[in-house]
């Protein structure tokens, strides 16, 4: 009599585990921080690093000093390390999204009023703190997410990159989309809660707590991610 009936399906006598990560259809699926940001497939984001927006973030010397642990881990494990800045247009190159933007920003009635505001002045320098390494890419942007108009997704898909952290600032402005859109695209969106700069803490909580009811991005601390780019479970 045939016990076919009592048989595992094709497959299913294969380990679903490999070096404590689940195996799932050949695909590694992490559960933690540890697995997720192995070096070999983590990139670190820094988030407009720049003097004239950490000028108004919440604990601004705690904050350079936290983003700068999570660089230097990322570094010393060969890590790719890349930054985006934001930057404007003059208004006489702005359409009606980008002047109307520029009005509520800049709290104008008018729109002929509207000045450039991150023209490559003091607004745009990157911290020295957090300079990039020679090397590490500045990738301008216009917009909130880090992957609207940027090479950064072909720079992560080229590197084989699985897992995007987020550090700089600010949190509840341009962070929170990037680590939406980084879902949308299929990455791994690693927040860093303390490596993020806000500016109003209320605001930021909404983001956060928009973030975790979606199911798609991840939180950790400064401490978590650089124990994970150090190998430590």
């Amino acid at each position: 009599m045939s016990d076919a009936k009592t048989r595992p399906a094709w497959g299913t006598h294969r380990c679903d585990r490999l070096h404590g990560m689940q195996q799932a259809f050949g695909v590694s699926v992490p559960e933690t921080i540890a697995e997720m940001c192995r070096p070999t497939s983590t990139a670190v984001l820094v988030y407009d690093a720049q003097v004239g927006i950490f000028a108004h973030v919440q604990d601004r010397d705690g904050l350079v000093q936290r983003v700068r642990s999570v660089i230097d881990a990322a570094r010393a494990a060969g890590a790719p390390v890349l930054y985006v800045r934001h930057v404007s247009l003059p208004p006489t190159h702005l359409g009606a999204a980008g002047l109307r933007t520029a009005m509520a920003w800049q709290r104008l009635e008018r729109a002929r009023a509207v000045q450039a505001t991150f023209l490559p002045t003091l607004h745009t320098q990157l911290l020295d703190e957090l300079a990039p390494a020679s090397g590490e890419p500045v990738f301008d942007k216009l917009g909130m997410s880090a992957l609207v108009g940027t090479p950064v997704e072909a720079l992560l898909r080229d590197r084989s990159v699985s897992t995007l952290v987020l550090v700089g600032a600010v949190l509840e402005i341009g962070i929170e989309p990037t680590a939406r859109h980084a879902a949308d695209l299929g990455f791994l969106p690693v927040v860093v809660d303390d490596a993020c700069g806000v500016v109003d803490p209320e605001a930021a909580q909404r983001c956060l707590a928009s973030l975790d009811y979606t199911l798609t991005s991840y939180r950790c601390s400064t401490t978590d991610v650089v124990a994970a780019l150090q190998g430590q479970p």
